[in-house]
């Protein structure tokens, strides 16, 4: 981080600690106007607006800093709720595919919060199925309007937004995204839901009765609205992933203030080794997440920033007449009249990390759960009474495993994206997966002994085991299955799992050995983290393996996998139970998350 994302970060702070948690009462009994009036405070810091370009009001941040104010600020899961769908999934749409007309007239409204956003697009009979939609559109004769009828469920922010980013079938085959003022006639807001968490967040159904809308609020191109949707859900689970991070690094410092009050059996709670493994093993998951969601953020940056630079570089050469070289027809995307690559288009540089954006959700949002739940248990009684937060939490923590996609639909995309770009030769998948078959067929696997006092020497032998394992499963499961192998879909989430632990345990491991090498504080529990981690990756990996083998063979050639298998998981055992009494001797004197 460079200084100025450092202040970003610490004023996010200071605004959730000022003005987010003094009104938590208002907003979850909500009292009229006071959601609004936070979100508006917001807005005068420009939180509202990093995503914005700077010229239609916005300030056109990198997606580290917009990062860090989402994270920071997420102290309260009903004010991340509407904050997150508000900049993202309501706001995106219109700064990627927006005309300029379009962008002039809602984007400056929206970044000041003058008017709130919402995205509609699932219904009553279709929400993983979002392609299945029944709302219609149909031009009119004129060709001035579209008339849109049909319903919409659960839009967060439904009951107070000024803008509605509507998904509709023209002619009921043309999947389209449509731009809908609150005031247009023939659109009605229904009652709020009464929901188990998130309760001071607006969740409202949209009726749309002969809605005549002006044909100059279509959404990018007719027909081309699934590009919009899925592009824009991308970015909404790595922000959904960030605000997880958020709220369990304040449910986490919650937990240990708790603990060190508490006192039984003569002493404080804090000093029991079982509590002590809670507040580790919180800290650990969370320490995962956090890597990941910032690491999946720099890498976004990172390709803008070489599409901007090439981009730049193109359009010189264009206006010189000169032809780009090196680059394949298929790379370049046609755009004023020049000729740029398709890197610089934003939601494909974005769509390059979907999985990477999955991966963050579903992680994040499980180690949210854990978090929310080891704090039930630290607080016992208490703890499950609405008079302390940690009944709210809990409550909270469940839709983020429902909404942009249910963990069990990112579990699927994970696999089949991965599968599907290996099958198209984008991913040399299918290379590395022969070489690890090649190689457990012909020698003993060998994951590092333990030995070494090199440090983190282990936590990388192990990733390249749980790596190896992934890898294997994979084969196996691909030569069983064939094509087939998406409609297996218990077999697709076991191989996302193992997914999922390499990208946790790599961002951990990679990020330790960077705070390391700097000689930063935070070095040693860092590393403990890591080792922690790395015993529950190994674990994992090895039992999710074996449930794809079981279901992928028999007889002999089945007991010949699971021994290969044993050779891959063959790793020493770290000290748990000292690397966790460190993690949490570090957090207790602290008072919070410790890195």
């Amino acid at each position: 981080m460079n200084e100025e994302q450092r202040q970003i970060a610490a004023t996010a702070e200071r605004f959730a600690r000022e003005e987010i948690l003094p009104r938590v009462a208002a907003i979850e009994a909500k009292e009229p106007g006071a959601m609004q009036a936070v979100l508006r405070k917001a807005a005068e810091l420009g939180f509202t607006a990093v995503d914005v370009p700077e010229e239609y009001g916005g300030l056109g941040m990198d997606k580290v800093s917009s990062t860090l104010i989402t994270d920071h600020i997420s102290v309260l899961a009903s004010f991340s709720t509407a904050f997150g769908a508000h900049i993202g999934i309501a706001t995106l749409p219109l700064v990627w595919y927006g005309t300029p007309e379009q962008k002039q007239r809602y984007l400056p409204k929206l970044a000041t919060c003058e008017w709130i956003g919402a995205y509609g697009l699932s219904e009553a009979s279709s929400g993983s199925d979002a392609m299945n939609i029944r709302t219609r559109a149909v031009l009119s004769d004129d060709g001035a309007h579209y008339i849109l009828n049909g319903e919409k469920q659960w839009l967060t922010n439904g009951g107070t937004a000024g803008l509605y980013t509507v998904f509709a079938k023209i002619d009921g085959e043309k999947f389209s995204a449509f731009l809908v003022e609150r005031n247009t006639p023939g659109l009605s807001v229904g009652a709020e839901e009464h929901k188990l968490g998130i309760r001071g967040s607006s969740t409202c159904p949209l009726v749309l009765q002969d809605c005549k809308i002006p044909a100059a609020n279509l959404l990018g191109e007719a027909g081309k609205g699934h590009h919009i949707a899925f592009n824009v859900l991308n970015v909404g689970r790595l922000k959904l992933g960030v605000a997880c991070v958020g709220g369990a690094r304040h449910a986490l410092a919650q937990t240990i203030r708790y603990a060190k009050e508490r006192h039984a059996f003569g002493k404080s709670i804090v000093e029991f080794g079982l509590i002590q493994r809670k507040i580790s093993a919180a800290a650990a998951q969370l320490y995962a997440a956090e890597s990941m969601v910032y690491r999946t953020a720099g890498l976004v940056d990172a390709r803008l920033e070489r599409a901007r630079l090439d981009g730049a570089w193109l359009e010189g050469a264009k206006l010189e007449g000169a032809k780009p070289e090196g680059l394949k027809p298929e790379e370049l995307i046609s755009g004023q009249g020049i000729d740029v690559p398709r890197s610089a288009d934003i939601p494909r540089s974005i769509e390059e990390y979907a999985v990477e954006c999955s991966i963050s959700k579903v992680y994040c949002s499980e180690m949210l759960t854990l978090v929310a739940d080891e704090q039930i248990a630290t607080m016992g009684g208490y703890g499950y009474v609405e008079e302390y937060p940690a009944e709210r939490t809990y409550r909270d923590a469940r839709i983020n495993r429902i909404f942009e996609g249910t963990n069990e639909i990112n579990r699927l995309i994970i696999t089949g994206w991965m599968m599907k770009r290996a099958m198209s030769g984008k991913l040399p998948l299918l290379m590395a997966i022969k070489r690890v078959m090649d190689e457990v067929t012909e020698a003993p696997a060998f994951s590092g002994d333990g030995d070494s006092d090199e440090p983190l020497k282990r936590e990388a032998a192990v990733l390249a085991a749980v790596k190896k394992i992934a890898l294997f499963a994979a084969g196996v499961a691909s030569q069983r299955f064939m094509t087939g192998l998406e409609e297996q879909q218990e077999i697709m989430a076991d191989l996302a799992d193992m997914i999922i632990q390499v990208y946790a345990l790599e961002s951990a491991l990679v990020r330790a050995q960077k705070i390391a090498g700097a000689g930063r504080s935070s070095a040693e529990v860092a590393t403990a983290m890591t080792g922690l981690l790395a015993d529950e990756a190994i674990a994992l990996a090895e039992r999710a393996a074996r449930r794809v083998l079981a279901a992928c063979g028999e007889g002999d050639a089945l007991q010949t996998q699971l021994a290969i298998l044993r050779r891959l998981a063959r790793v020493v055992p770290a000290d748990v139970v000292a690397l966790g009494r460190a993690v949490a001797r570090q957090c207790i004197e602290l008072e919070r998350y410790p890195v």
